[in-house]
């Protein structure tokens, strides 16, 4: 199975930053954040993964005050992704950028230059934008109706594609006696007119060493997964039940089939959220005892974030409603809520405990033993290539995986000992793009 790491600063539990083991200032702690990708790379991890917001996630400031989630006091995730391509030598460097408020071109510049720094590990998770707050740091009063975001999202990344291409390989050829320092002849200018972007081009960067960097999509909705199929190499997706995750999972899988792609190059990762212990009634305090830090106020604020919707004026210990109105926000998140809500009979004050501390993720709770058991069976029954785990804390959630999990899915020989390649596309088993050009030169013999 292939894993990533989520290294959310403080832990992925909303109420990880009040755990005394949490650094105080963990998202601008350097030696935190570098010392948490080392563990993951000696763990042997794919690569590890930032999720990123361009503002701070909702104005209500009595929440925002309790809270380390809502992208507060964190760094940039590419600015990040540089120094840690320093820190380490082997695991991949995936972080979030919103295709809705950035340009392809510095977006491909920057990438380009992580794949270059770190030898080969970058990739890019494309999301579209999920906080509507996001709008208003970028001169709009609304969000980008959901349809229209994907549909620049699409040709956002022809575009970015499109100007990793603007050399081939052997472009520079850095002779010194000639003084040729590039060929002409193997520079491509793009010139790129759509909907959405007019792009010359070239790219200023040599074109990065996997060709591109891996790409990684993140949304669930109809619109996602269509997105997904078309370009996606890797699907990051939340999926707290089996048989959510088999759906998801073959859905995907058919799409890439019918968009003309082999289902086998795109692989399927779902959000894992574990509380590991020694045995399952360690992993039941653990998860105890975090669920006693969260503030209720916190829980109905993040609720709403989740759904699109105030419930508070709803009774606590009352059901769920599920006649909200529609919302302009991630959309994929909110349905799968709603409808475990519905099918489990959920009150609100249930939901918000379980939005709370994973956020609509597979939960798994015990020893190494159980939690290797149900990866495995996940794997096996077709619901997922693999997992982005997601520890409750950090760093002990982290090292608690790698020091006891890891041990037992390598012992099955479910997971690798060792890094094979060097390169992020190396460690999913994934080709590195060739060359338009290359491949017209081949074509033509």
């Amino acid at each position: 199975m292939h894993l990533g790491a989520m290294l959310y600063p403080t832990g992925y539990h909303v109420a990880a930053w009040r755990d005394p083991a949490v650094p105080p200032r963990a998202g601008i702690d350097f030696a935190h954040l570098s010392a948490l990708a080392r563990v993951a790379e000696q763990g042997k991890f794919d690569f590890v993964f930032l999720a990123d917001s361009l503002a701070v996630r909702g104005r209500d400031l009595p929440a925002l005050s309790r809270t380390a989630i809502r992208y507060i006091g964190q760094f940039d995730p590419l600015t990040l992704l540089s120094a840690l391509a320093v820190a380490t030598d082997r695991i991949g460097l995936v972080g979030s950028a919103s295709t809705t408020y950035n340009e392809p071109y510095h977006l491909a510049r920057k990438l380009a230059s992580i794949d270059h720094i770190s030898g080969g590990r970058a990739g890019w998770n494309l999301v579209t934008s999920q906080n509507e707050d996001e709008a208003f740091n970028f001169g709009l009063d609304a969000h980008p109706p959901h349809a229209e975001r994907y549909l620049r999202a699409a040709e956002f990344t022809e575009v970015l594609t499109g100007l990793w291409n603007s050399w081939e390989d052997d472009a520079f050829v850095n002779d010194k006696a000639s003084g040729q320092f590039f060929d002409p002849d193997k520079v491509h200018v793009l010139n790129h007119r759509g909907a959405h972007f007019s792009v010359r081009g070239p790219l200023n960067v040599p074109r990065p060493p996997q060709g591109y960097p891996v790409l990684v999509q993140s949304g669930s909705s109809d619109a996602g997964k269509d997105l997904a199929a078309r370009m996606a190499e890797v699907v990051f997706t939340a999926q707290p039940t089996l048989e959510e995750a088999q759906a998801f999972y073959a859905d995907v899988k058919a799409r890439v089939a019918r968009a003309g792609r082999d289902p086998s190059q795109v692989k399927v990762l779902v959000g894992a959220f574990p509380y590991v212990g020694r045995t399952r009634e360690d992993a039941e305090a653990l998860r105890a005892r975090l669920n006693a830090l969260i503030d209720p106020v916190v829980a109905y604020s993040l609720l709403a974030t989740q759904l699109g919707s105030d419930v508070s004026g709803y009774p606590l210990d009352g059901p769920v409603p599920q006649d909200l109105p529609e919302t302009n926000l991630g959309k994929s998140r909110r349905a799968l809520l709603l409808e475990m809500a519905r099918r489990e009979r959920m009150s609100i004050r249930q939901l918000c405990e379980f939005v709370a501390a994973s956020r609509g993720h597979w939960t798994l709770c015990g020893g190494p033993t159980e939690i290797a058991d149900d990866m495995q069976a996940w794997v096996a029954a077709g619901a997922a290539d693999g997992f982005i785990v997601m520890p409750p804390t950090l760093p002990e959630g982290l090292t608690a995986f790698v020091e006891h999990v890891i041990p037992e899915l390598q012992r099955r020989g479910a997971f690798r000992r060792e890094y094979a390649g060097t390169t992020l596309r190396e460690h999913f088993g994934l080709p590195r793009p060739a060359h338009p050009a290359a491949i017209a030169r081949d074509e033509a013999r």
